[in-house]
């Protein structure tokens, strides 16, 4: 039986009302900070806040319309819609010219996912199994593995180009733009099998971990979460320069640790959560939808978006960061493609994600 509270209504729906009252308190907040002329510092850490809050928004309201679509679909237009704010941010940086911001904010999402998600999600899957091993379907992770390796393929050969500085490095932009395209259309192909695929209907999303919302609010909470997240984003970015001044970090580091998790605050607690109550394939799927997303949607998406800016955003990235890719594609092919994983590999992904992060943080 449902616990309820002196209200009647459910104790999880009255948790839930309160959380969305708080974040869009929060995104009122930072509209008011930025009008108001307060510190861009506070401004920075409120927008952070809110913004994790808008992609819970996002995440529950999609939740609650793909009810009427099925479990594969919902959990696609969960993890599509969920990167909104990670869209917005990117945008407003490339049209504020910090490429290195919204650069690394597109990897600091993948290796935020594929890295630290990933292996906290394995540790709590891990200690809730009784022989001590997450057990899942493979085939999501060998198709994420897929899409990543095409991805990071188009990251290696143009930032080895780059490195040596042959005559391709001087069509960055013309090749980035192609390749976003080949990766688009990998992706639709592959979209489009895996929605049509009997082996996805995952028990575990049909039996619903939360409460949904009536089809009409969450409507409305969508379209709102989504003018909050664009207004939010433009403000969050627009403080970040004397942000991270005031702050002493690099806008490398604010882009990779904190813009990342605050723009995957969905993927970071509801994967973890699932894990622990045993729901080992759903875990799975939230976090390697989003990577796949990331990698072979989002990202590419956003390389053509911006052939309408200034500032070009390519698929060239430094040294530190193809190797960094590398590794990743690699640790999680090798974690999760045979269908089980135990805590020390999801402890070994958390600990790759960590040292990046230092080494960002002295860059």
């Amino acid at each position: 039986m449902t616990a309820r509270g002196a209200s009647g209504k459910p104790r999880g729906s009255a948790r839930r009302y309160a959380v969305l009252a708080v974040t869009f308190a929060l995104a009122a907040a930072v509209i008011v900070l930025r009008f108001a002329g307060a510190d861009p510092v506070v401004v920075f850490l409120t927008g952070a806040a809110a913004l994790g809050g808008l992609a819970w928004v996002i995440s529950v309201a999609t939740e609650s319309i793909g009810e009427r679509f099925g479990p594969a679909t919902t959990g696609v237009l969960q993890s599509t819609l969920g990167n909104l704010p990670e869209l917005f941010i990117v945008l407003f940086a490339l049209a504020a010219g910090e490429v290195v911001v919204a650069q690394t904010s597109i990897l600091g999402s993948l290796f935020a996912n594929a890295l630290f998600v990933l292996g906290l999600a394995i540790v709590a899957g891990s200690w809730k199994a009784p022989d001590g091993v997450m057990r899942f379907h493979p085939r999501l992770p060998n198709d994420t593995a897929t899409l990543l390796l095409l991805a990071v393929f188009i990251i290696v050969l143009l930032g080895l180009s780059d490195t040596v500085g042959d005559r391709a490095s001087r069509h960055q932009v013309e090749i980035s733009a192609i390749g976003a395209v080949c990766l688009l259309g990998v992706y639709a192909v592959w979209l489009t099998s895996y929605l049509r695929s009997p082996e996805i209907a995952e028990p575990a999303l049909e039996e619903a971990s939360h409460a949904t919302l009536p089809f009409k609010l969450a409507i409305a909470l969508l379209a709102a979460s989504g003018v909050g997240a664009a207004l939010v984003s433009d403000f969050f970015v627009e403080a970040l320069d004397p942000a991270v001044k005031a702050l002493g970090i690099s806008k490398a580091f604010t882009g990779l640790v904190i813009v990342a998790i605050a723009g995957n605050a969905v993927e970071n607690v509801v994967g973890v959560v699932l894990a622990a109550k045993g729901k080992s394939d759903l875990a799975v799927s939230v976090v390697k939808n989003s990577v796949a997303q990331i990698a072979v949607f989002l990202f590419p998406a956003l390389v053509l978006l911006s052939l309408f800016f200034d500032a070009r955003l390519t698929f060239v990235v430094g040294p530190v960061y193809i190797g960094a890719l590398v590794i990743m594609a690699i640790a999680v092919w090798q974690v999760t493609g045979d269908g089980q994983a135990v805590a020390f590999e999801g402890w070994a992904l958390v600990a790759l994600y960590v040292i990046l992060a230092v080494l960002t943080f002295f860059e």
